[in-house]
């Protein structure tokens, strides 16, 4: 059964978003800064601890508060701390899948949204259509860096909230483009980890959100 919310909905949708870094926070925070006329109210959420019980924890009770909530998870981390675990325990990846099935099954307003390997790949789909699977996200960083439009990139505070020309402006221009091509990638499969991923269309997908950004 699925999981109903304790307080009524308010008129004016009111959307959380779990992340684990700032990289995605900044890029949330610049999306409420371009986009004024968005009638939405996003919040993006870190966690004070930042482990994957600790997000999943957050993102339950935001569930019972918010129209929508986005769990955001890199996958880098996810498979480092698999790699890391003691034999016999239960892994990252392992959690993951669990929880993964218990939202499904039991929040109506939950969407998981998964990053292979990480937020710069969905940056990276904004200029060319690809699943090409990197093991490190230092790698699509310095991709990112030959793109005209993010010459220099980097994972700093100045770079991403420059004024009058922060992340969320460079990426605008080709922002539909790149919807269709996170939409082209497969669906997260947990038994083969070696593809590059971006869910982020589920965000923008959502359905107020697809109706502001079909009439800008």
């Amino acid at each position: 059964m699925r999981k109903r919310r304790k307080k009524p909905i308010k008129s004016r949708p009111a959307y959380a978003v779990v992340v684990e870094g700032k990289t995605e926070f900044w890029y949330l925070q610049m999306l409420k800064r371009n986009e004024r006329n968005l009638n939405i109210n996003i919040e993006p959420k870190i966690p004070q601890k930042k482990t994957l019980d600790e997000q999943f924890k957050t993102t339950k009770a935001l569930a019972e508060d918010y129209t929508k909530v986005f769990w955001i998870v890199d996958l880098d981390v996810v498979l480092k701390e698999t790699k890391q675990a003691k034999k016999g325990t239960e892994t990252a990846i392992q959690k993951l899948k669990k929880y993964k099935t218990e939202i499904e099954e039991k929040f109506d307003n939950v969407i998981l949204i998964i990053n292979n390997p990480c937020l710069e790949f969905w940056f990276l789909l904004h200029f060319e259509k690809t699943t090409k699977y990197f093991q490190k996200c230092e790698r699509i960083e310095k991709l990112l860096k030959s793109k005209k439009l993010l010459l220099g990139y980097e994972k700093t505070r100045n770079f991403y909230l420059k004024q009058n020309n922060d992340i969320y402006t460079k990426l605008k221009p080709f922002q539909k483009e790149a919807i269709n091509n996170a939409k082209a990638t497969k669906n997260f499969d947990f038994k083969n980890t070696k593809t590059g991923i971006s869910q982020m269309d589920l965000f923008f997908e959502v359905k107020h959100l697809k109706a502001y950004f079909n009439k800008v």
